[in-house]
């Protein structure tokens, strides 16, 4: 799936957290959309205990986005070149 589409691995020999963090993920716009995201987490619990440490962790992230209708007529974001 994806117009867009992003994916990152993230690893830390050792992570702690000083409180419980807060992730949101938005799509901004006003275009309808099919959009989707997925984390895999080694040696991190969701939720994470703030305080406590964790060790050789990992996190591998995935984002996907596309639009499901044609763009309106003028918002292609094409410009016209010809002069």
């Amino acid at each position: 799936m994806g117009d867009i589409s992003f994916r990152s691995t993230v690893h830390a020999e050792r992570l702690r957290f000083t409180q419980e963090p807060r992730a949101v993920v938005r799509f901004p716009g006003t275009e309808k959309r099919e959009s989707t995201s997925h984390s895999d987490r080694t040696h991190l619990p969701d939720p994470v205990v703030p305080g406590q440490e964790y060790q050789d962790v990992a996190v591998a992230y995935h984002l996907a986005t596309r639009l499901t209708r044609e763009p309106e007529a003028g918002r292609s974001g094409d410009a016209d070149t010809d002069g």
